[in-house]
């Protein structure tokens, strides 16, 4: 009969997948029978599958009914005792596992034997501590099993498993699964235990629906795993730090196992209501003995163990290559300082650290749950601390700002050693973590700070972290001659482009200084800017080992005070902007403080050079000794050395070390007046249009470093003077002078009366004449004045001192009055090109044939009659005069002024200091440029000043030779015919003869030659040669001596840019003379011969004509076709 029965039962079971669902529990009963019976007698793979099949067919509500029914069979195969094989029970796994997986178990019966028959299918069956040697697949498979029956658990049944009895059961089932959360290689199966281990303590947080346990549902459920946190704490501790190939998927998962685990044992709520501490009872005999009673001592001890834990996670996790990691770290860290604040105690501190580390995270998600997360505890902070202080909080509210405020302490003592010893990975976190307990702290950091030793602590450690590396031997080199400032003075990004990067001795990443300067801001932002300032300028007094860090401090405290670039990060924390204390008042009493003691004597003047340039004795002879001592220990007196020296042989010498420290001084000197520069332009942005009554004290010096010949300082007083600008609504740096022009003036007047002790006054009127414009004259009209007066009274001494100011002065002129120089010679040569375009043959033989007859005397009585019928311009000049007042007009300032400069500069060209006759030289060439306009002016200068100038020309030092070459061509394009017989005469004889030297030697030598000072007088005279003879129309014996100098430097031998600048002269002779040159260039080298058109004409015989190629041949082409282009193209034409 059940043979008849199972055969008819047995047929549905290849019914088509497509019918619907059995719904019937009766019909599902004797459908599903059959197949359980079998799967009893016969315990095999293929009658679990068939089983498994059947099951699917029923739907979830029929199943829930005949659930204990269908479970028995498969339960059955399971406790059959012996080995059996892993198909059979993976099969039998994953039948239960549909099953409780569209069902719910509402006996505790059941749940607790499939809870105690699944493990047992996972640990070795010798020894149940351990996990079986079987496949992966089966373990997985029941894993999946187990975690579909702790989630298919009613609730009142399934808190049954944390009653005391349970604690054996519930201990070897944790064991099992921190084993294989531990021990797998397979990353699926740790994930799976791991994932079970959170369903087992209902932590799950999958998608499903979970049960939510009461308050004292909770406490009951944190008394039971209270006996198991050791071992949980310390299995997933390692899961977590071990290997990290395991990948971040378990490591996310073991992370959350840990901080819900002890998130629920040590919750706040549970053990504040004092049953926890309840002791075990007496009935339960041995199980009471697992029991452990969360008392006060137990939860010390416990959290002491947990901190040891907690740091290896955080060194571990912090920085992690995996983002997910470093988000579940977040999320651990915002669990647990919700729920475990006043439990954990010491562990507090880690876990703050470990969140503020993140901060600054370079994943956006990290960064915005972090931000979450602080400004959660934040308010939780703030919220207890207020509470406390209406006396309506517990005493635990200020317990955690004490634990903020000796984190931030105990990290600020180890941070020195931390940015020593650690990578910039490392030393960035640790920043971070810094920056974020002032972020979470927010307006208490000025409580923090008023502890002295708070105070001390975070000073004296950001005092050795910013300490700059100041041994870079190219900082005190580099100079900038005030060409520097003279430069795109309109335009930023001028001074942008060239600012020096700061160089630390502990750290080189600029994400690192950029933290620090945000601590920095953070301060100022929350603390008290007077506590603060006093703080840091005693530091800056106390010891020049921390003057350049203090400032650096000061400078971004001010800027943190007066909400630059921390207004943001307060809002993220708040919601609102807080702990803003420091109003306008504050803010200019610190700075007033602060600015004095930058722009202090001892602080401010500060040797910056190692070199004694010309400048630096005249400023050392001009200084009382007392005052500035020279630190090359060289003899100040000695000030008639040639500036081309090196420094005296007292400093050559001196020890190594002794060199060594004179260069970390003067660096030091260098980076302390940068850093002291941008701190007046931090001042000036951090006050606005209130700085603006302080320019009256600090613009002055800000432009006296504007003037420094280094670099280095030159280029940071620029950029302070454009900050200052734009923080106190100046459009340019000329607005800036321009309005404030009048007591600069006046310090400046003052102080060039005693140059003794104020030698830097003249560098401030050449500042002010760079960067200002024509409205500045006026003003500046009587202070030239008093510079030339000076100038006349002491001239041996204070020549190079006032050269830059002369030199600023005309390039200021030349500026605001452009002269028509360079219009002349452009206007000139385009009128020879538009001659060149009308010359015609015809005209040129009329030309050649009055010539003739005038040679011949025929018609000169004509010519004369001609020449007398046109007055003479002198007589008309005459008559002009007759008839106009004896009065000569008033020359325009501008005008006055050059005339003035340059009867100093006829008497200091002789001057014996070489710099000084090069900057005259400059000064003159600018002044003849703008006396160009008044030539009845500037010729009587230029007849003064020539006789000098030959002496530079002919008789001095080659760098003076190429300067007053330039000085003679900028002559001759405004002189003319003035200078014609005077260069004929005195100065091309000995330039021809000086190249015709030269020729040989430049044509033999090597490539070295090019950085030779002979190569650059050659290359400069030849540049300049041509263009003078073609302006001065020099006669036919001079151009032919130029010639005969040139020619040489036609030949290939001869280095490029001397055969470009032979060229040049040839094109410019070309100008004046084309046909005589022409003849000379076909004697050199002819290409081919003419043909005359007719018989009776003679051949035309040039020695040029047949010659082989040469090393002249190229260059001689070359002017051929460029210059004669249409006789080239007819050279093998007859001649017409």
């Amino acid at each position: 009969m059940q043979l008849v029965l199972y055969c008819i039962f047995l047929t549905p079971a290849v019914m088509p997948p497509i019918m619907a669902q059995i719904s019937d529990p009766k019909i599902a009963f004797a459908y599903l029978r059959p197949a359980c019976v079998l799967l009893t007698r016969e315990p095999t793979v293929t009658n679990v599958e068939t089983l498994s099949t059947q099951l699917k067919e029923v739907n979830d509500a029929t199943l829930q009914q005949l659930q204990e029914y269908v479970l028995f069979p498969l339960r059955f195969v399971l406790k059959v005792p012996g080995p059996k094989k892993e198909k059979l029970v993976q099969a039998v796994a994953e039948a239960m596992s549909h099953v409780l997986e569209n069902t719910c178990v509402q006996s505790w019966e059941t749940l607790q034997g499939l809870l105690s028959e699944l493990c047992l299918c996972l640990c070795c069956p010798t020894d149940p501590g351990k996990p079986a040697d079987t496949s992966e697949e089966l373990k997985l498979t029941v894993l999946r099993c187990l975690d579909a029956l702790l989630h298919a658990a009613y609730g009142d049944i399934v808190f049954k498993l944390f009653e005391p009895i349970m604690l054996p059961g519930m201990g070897a089932a944790i064991s099992l699964l921190l084993a294989l959360g531990e021990k797998e290689k397979s990353r699926d199966i740790q994930a799976a235990a791991l994932k079970c281990l959170q369903a087992l303590t209902l932590q799950c947080d999958c998608t499903q629906e979970h049960i939510v346990p009461s308050s004292e549902e909770r406490r009951t459920l944190g008394g039971t795993m209270a006996s198991f946190l050791p071992g949980i704490t310390t299995a997933v501790a390692r899961i977590i730090t071990g290997d990290l190939r395991k990948g971040h998927a378990v490591t996310v998962r073991a992370i959350k196992v840990w901080s819900r685990t002890v998130g629920l044992v040590l919750e706040d709520a549970q053990l504040q209501s004092g049953e926890s501490c309840k002791a075990p009872s007496l009935e339960l005999g041995r199980i009471g003995q697992l029991m452990v009673p969360r008392t006060q001592d137990w939860v010390k001890s416990t959290v002491e163990k947990l901190s040891s834990l907690l740091k290896k996670i955080i060194s571990c996790t912090s920085a992690h290559q995996h983002w997910r990691v470093r988000l579940e770290m977040v999320e651990l860290d915002d669990h647990l300082l919700a729920r475990c604040s006043q439990s954990l105690g010491e562990c507090v501190g880690l876990l703050l650290e470990s969140l503020v580390g993140a901060v600054s995270d370079e994943e956006p998600r990290v960064r915005q749950r972090c931000e979450v997360a602080l400004r959660e505890v934040s308010h939780r902070n703030q919220t207890c601390s207020s509470s406390d202080v209406t006396g309506k909080s517990s005493s635990s509210a200020p317990t955690f700002t004490d634990v903020l405020s000796e984190n931030l302490h105990s990290l600020a003592t180890s941070l020195p050693r931390l940015m020593r010893t650690s990578d910039d990975q490392k030393k960035l976190f640790v920043l971070n973590v810094f920056l974020g307990y002032l972020k979470v702290l927010g307006p208490l950091v000025s409580v923090v700070l008023n502890s002295a030793a708070h105070l001390e602590r975070i000073s004296k450690a950001l005092m050795q972290v910013l300490e700059l590396d100041v041994m870079d031997v190219r900082i005190v080199e580099e100079r900038s001659y005030a060409a520097t400032i003279e430069t795109n003075s309109g335009s930023k990004d001028s001074h942008n482009a060239h600012t020096q990067r700061k160089h630390f001795l502990y750290f080189t990443d600029e994400k690192i200084f950029s933290v620090l300067m945000e601590i920095c801001r953070t301060l100022g932002y929350y603390g008290n800017i007077y506590l603060l300032s006093d703080h840091f300028l005693d530091l800056y007094q106390e010891s020049s080992a921390y003057r350049k860090q203090a400032a650096m401090v000061l400078n971004e405290i001010v800027r943190g005070a007066a909400g630059i670039a921390v207004a943001t990060q307060g809002q993220n924390l708040e919601g609102q902007v807080l702990g803003h204390s420091a109003t306008k008042e504050d803010l200019k009493v610190a700075v007033v403080s602060v600015m004095e003691e930058y722009i202090s004597l001892k602080n401010w003047h500060l040797i910056t050079v190692s070199e004694e340039t010309d400048r630096d004795r005249q400023d050392q002879q001009l200084l009382s000794p007392s005052r500035l001592l020279s630190i090359s220990n060289s003899n100040v007196s000695n000030i008639e050395t040639n500036s081309l020296q090196m420094i005296p042989s007292s400093r050559g010498s001196q020890s190594p070390s002794s060199s060594t420290s004179t260069i970390h001084q003067l660096n030091s000197n260098i980076w302390q007046l940068c850093i002291q520069l941008e701190g007046i332009a931090c001042f000036a942005q951090a006050l606005g249009h209130d700085f603006r009554p302080l320019l009256m004290t600090s613009l002055y010096p800000v432009l006296e470093k504007a003037g420094e010949e280094t670099l280095l300082v030159s280029q940071a007083a620029l950029g302070s003077m454009w900050d200052i600008s734009k923080a106190c609504g100046y459009p340019s740096l000329k607005e800036l002078i321009n309005e404030n022009s009048d007591y600069l003036l006046n310090d400046i007047s003052l102080n060039l009366q005693r140059l003794s002790q104020h030698p830097q006054a003249p560098r401030v009127l050449t500042v002010m004449l760079t960067h200002s414009d024509c409205s500045l004259l006026p003003l500046v009209g009587d202070i030239v004045q008093d510079v030339l007066m000076a100038l006349d009274l002491s001239y041996d001494h204070t020549a190079a001192l006032f050269c830059s100011v002369l030199h600023a002065l005309m390039k200021a002129l030349a500026r605001w009055f452009p002269s028509s120089c360079e219009r002349t010679g452009e206007s000139g040569r385009s009128k020879q090109t538009t001659q060149k375009e009308v010359f015609n043959i015809r005209q040129f033989l009329l030309d050649q044939r009055k010539q003739k007859e005038l040679a011949e005397g025929i018609g000169i009585e004509e010519d004369d009659t001609d020449d007398l019928e046109v007055p003479p311009p002198v007589e008309c000049e005459d008559v002009e005069d007759l008839a106009s007042p004896d009065v000569k007009a008033e020359l325009p300032s501008h005008l006055s002024i050059t005339k003035d400069v340059m009867e100093r500069c006829i008497h200091l060209l002789s001057d014996p200091n070489l710099r000084v006759r090069l900057k005259i030289l400059d000064v003159l060439e600018i002044c003849v440029c703008v006396l160009s306009e008044k030539e009845n002016e500037l010729l009587p200068m230029a007849h003064r000043c020539w006789p000098a100038l030959v002496q530079r020309l002919t008789a001095d030092d080659p760098l003076a030779v190429l300067r007053a070459f330039r000085v003679l061509c900028t002559l001759g394009e405004t002189c003319g015919d003035f200078l014609r017989r005077r260069v004929s005469k005195e100065i091309l004889p000995k330039l021809s003869s000086s190249l015709a030297r030269q020729a040989p030697i430049s044509a033999k030598a090597g490539p070295v030659y090019t950085h030779t000072l002979a190569y650059k007088l050659q290359l400069a005279v030849m540049q300049g040669l041509g263009s003078l003879c073609q302006r001065l129309d020099l006669g036919e014996a001079d151009l032919d001596a130029v010639c005969e100098a040139s020619l040489p430097y036609l030949s290939c031998r001869q280095p490029i840019r001397l055969q470009e600048a032979s060229l040049s002269v040839f094109r410019h002779l070309i100008q004046v003379d084309p046909d005589a040159f022409w003849f000379t260039l076909n004697e050199l080298h002819c290409p081919s011969s003419y043909t005359p058109p007719h018989p009776d004409l003679q051949p035309v015989q040039l020695n040029g004509m047949g010659r082989p190629r040469d090393e002249f041949s190229d260059n001689v082409l070359k002017l051929l076709r460029e210059e004669f282009d249409s006789v080239a193209e007819t050279a093998d034409q007859p001649v017409g």
